[in-house]
């Protein structure tokens, strides 16, 4: 079903891009310019604090709902940084599916249909209609800004005691990011195409400091749409680092792979 292919994506891309959603509007927030000099220090802050780990294991309760349904399942996530995820969803204890991302390619199978998905983040990009890769589903994981803060040029203005750096170099993709005032980590991000009426925000809470960093352990993701809402709520449960993982994955026999055209 569609719904564990998000979980299993953290297809906040899925929800967002292939949907119209509500603008959140801004009017009533204090809002104070900042400093180009003090943008340069917010990002620098920002990169120091980010989580120094070779593996991470999640084992995180995941809620999938929407206008029609909503579904509880458990999410098992296993990071070796910058090489390789692996997502298992199940539900009663049963894996429902399974999803191995590397760099270079994105796999999936899901049991209720059968299916399953081989191919590349360009392909799969072009399907759901917005730039996706390694990098932004890891750093979604981990509560680190999905772009790389350092590669872009904002306007700094402070929005109820949050940092906030609105990228909108381009007209028609709007993205901004909320950083606190201490640590200077991610507590919100907004992705909005206005000429679509489409917005994406995913919320970041309860961050826990592990001697690798710190981590938060509940992600919202939500997107608001004419037929109805969506979210996708994630509470990371257990978590430890630096340990060995194994990476298992394969298609089960007999399921029919799935064409993204």
């Amino acid at each position: 079903m569609k719904k564990y292919i998000v979980v299993v994506l953290l297809s906040i891309f899925v929800v967002s891009c292939k949907s119209k959603a509500v603008a959140v509007q801004n009017s009533n927030k204090e809002i104070k310019e900042i400093s180009p000099k003090e943008e340069k220090k917010i990002i620098e802050n920002h990169y120091k604090n980010i989580l120094d780990f070779s593996t991470l294991y999640i084992k995180a309760s995941a809620r999938y709902a929407d206008e029609k349904q909503s579904q509880n399942v458990t999410a098992e996530i296993k990071i070796e940084k910058d090489k390789q995820i692996l997502v298992s969803v199940r539900f009663l204890g049963i894996t429902m599916a399974k999803a191995l991302i590397t760099p270079t390619t994105v796999s999936y199978y899901e049991k209720i249909k059968s299916t399953y998905y081989e191919g590349d983040f360009t392909s799969l990009s072009q399907w759901l209609g917005t730039e996706l890769n390694y990098s932004k589903v890891q750093n979604l994981l981990v509560g680190e800004a999905l772009d790389d803060l350092r590669d872009g040029k904002y306007t700094q203005t402070i929005v109820e005691n949050l940092l906030r750096l609105d990228d909108e170099k381009s007209a028609s993709l709007k993205k901004s990011f909320y950083l606190d005032t201490e640590k200077y980590l991610v507590q919100k991000e907004e992705i909005s195409q206005p000429a679509q009426n489409i917005l994406l925000q995913i919320l970041y809470s309860d961050n826990k400091v592990f001697n690798q960093g710190t981590l938060p352990t509940t992600v919202e993701i939500n997107a608001i749409q004419p037929k109805g809402k969506t979210n996708i709520n994630l509470n990371y449960n257990n978590i430890s680092f630096n340990e060995e993982l194994s990476f298992p994955y394969s298609v089960p026999s007999g399921y029919k792979k799935v064409i993204i055209k």
